[in-house]
């Protein structure tokens, strides 16, 4: 299928370079075809968002929630083909991508919600015959910049906000899964989005670079790699323009002495493996309490050789492959330095010979805290264990990384829970479940090197996509 890039209301090749989107399960198998926008294109999306935004802006906050509501229709309406379309280009299973289907509509439902809620502040003045207003107004044009992992679920949770609070978006999504982003942009458009309020531009990383330094792209929010998510940091600093990012994880599950050690097993082996671990919330560091570890690490390895992996696309497959052969050939790596470094596999780690870009679920019993491992997110299905003697020590080795995204504890014991809710330095925190997972009404982002900005999802996106204006409205003399 050809994709096409969305400009000001036409859709239209690039004239940029072709790209192939190609099933991570048989790379021989091209799923769509397209061409990367050009400078000059990124120029005249980021010119037609700005000339759409007066006009967006104005319309009535229920009239933009019905455009959302219509694309939502779309959406579900489509669930079924659409996550088949999403598992092969992005690999994760059938249930999984029509399961992100239905969840970006959701996500756009409650944005469109957001009509129907208080829009600003009204408090009181000391002086007589005044009242003092906060109204919230859009930030205007928003560069949006997504992963390849979520393909449709994180750029919704981006779009929702920022149109239903009136704003513009000039949005490039990964080039690894454009289909889905297709999907997308033509379900808002169908449901009647005027021209230029949304527009596509595929690409490469000089084309999010573009979206970034434009003085007509008023704010930027990224997510990605922590890497480049500190450049765009960086950049919009440079230029003062507000940012806000998502970046990596390197998630711990800490599993308590007094925990259900089957449910425990089988919530981290969730968090680890579903979605073939290339979630920012996948559980990549174990922690357990020494006196039950063995015990522990001996559930977890046996339901991650149980695991049934392979085509997404078939019923009975658990886990599919990783998205592209960098992807494998990079967990691959970090796995065989952690075995040379002393880490001792308790399952997978033995490369799998089939086509595709696959990798087996692993478990690897670490040597330490010292390991490369324990610091460098893989973005795959590997989960390394180290013991604690103590909660306090499994809380404090929990906080060791510079990522604090999210984390896990399973105990029964609440003293313990309400602890690891002051103590541990992360976003999100999952008592007694896996480490992965988010409701689109709460806020969602990562502490330390994991987030930058105001958080993601939930009423907490407001504060990125819109500013607010104090207004002291006195009665004329």
């Amino acid at each position: 299928m050809d994709v096409l890039n969305l400009i000001g209301g036409r859709w239209a090749e690039g004239d940029g370079e072709e790209f192939a989107d190609t099933n991570p399960a048989r790379p021989s198998e091209v799923v769509a075809r397209g061409r990367f926008a050009s400078a000059r294109e990124v120029e005249r999306a980021i010119a037609a968002a700005r000339d759409a935004a007066p006009g967006w802006a104005a319309t009535p906050h229920h009239a933009r929630a019905a455009v959302l509501t219509g694309a939502a229709d779309l959406v579900d309406a489509s669930a079924g083909d659409w996550g088949a379309e999403l598992a092969r280009e992005e690999g994760k299973t059938l249930a999984e991508a029509v399961a992100e289907v239905r969840g970006a509509a959701r996500i756009l439902r409650y944005y469109a919600s957001e009509a129907d809620r208080e829009s600003g502040e009204v408090f009181a003045s000391p002086r007589p015959g005044e009242s003092v207003l906060v109204v919230r107004k859009p930030i205007g044009v928003a560069g949006l910049i997504t992963p390849f992992n979520f393909p449709i679920a994180i750029p919704a949770w981006k779009i929702g906000p920022a149109l239903t609070y009136g704003n513009t978006v000039v949005w490039k999504p990964s080039s690894l899964v454009p289909l889905l982003a297709y999907r997308l942009a033509r379900a808002l458009a169908d449901a009647g989005l005027p021209d230029g309020v949304l527009n596509l531009v595929y690409g490469e990383g000089e084309v999010g670079s573009a979206i970034v330094d434009h003085p007509g792209v008023d704010a930027v929010s990224f997510t990605g790699s922590t890497a480049v998510g500190q450049a765009v940091i960086a950049r919009c600093g440079e230029l003062g323009k507000p940012v806000q990012t998502e970046m990596g994880g390197k998630n711990a599950s800490v599993v308590l002495a007094d925990a259900d050690l089957d449910h425990a097993a089988e919530q981290v082996c969730l968090g680890a493996f579903r979605s073939t671990g290339q979630k920012c919330t996948a559980t990549s560091r174990l922690i357990v309490a020494s006196q039950v570890a063995d015990e522990l690490l001996e559930r977890v390895a046996e339901r991650a050789s149980k695991l049934v992996v392979g085509d997404p696309l078939s019923p009975e497959v658990e886990m599919g492959p990783l998205v592209s052969s960098a992807a494998r050939d990079r967990v691959a790596a970090g796995v065989r330095q952690a075995v040379d470094e002393g880490a001792k596999p308790l399952a997978g780690a033995a490369p799998l010979e089939r086509e595709g870009w696959f990798v087996p679920p692993t478990l690897l019993d670490l040597p330490g805290t010292g390991v490369d491992f324990w610091r460098t997110e893989l973005f795959g299905p590997v989960v390394g264990a180290v013991r604690a003697s103590s909660a306090e020590e499994a809380l404090g080795l929990a906080n060791l990384s510079e990522h604090g995204l999210s984390a896990a504890v399973f105990t029964r014991d609440l003293g313990v829970a309400l602890s690891a809710v002051d103590r541990l330095e992360v976003g999100v925190l999952h008592v007694n479940s896996e480490s992965a997972g988010t409701f689109p009404y709460v806020p969602f982002g990562g502490a330390k090197q994991s987030g930058f900005g105001p958080k993601e999802q939930g009423r907490a996106a407001r504060e990125f996509y819109t500013r607010t204006v104090t207004v002291y409205l006195g009665s004329p003399a």
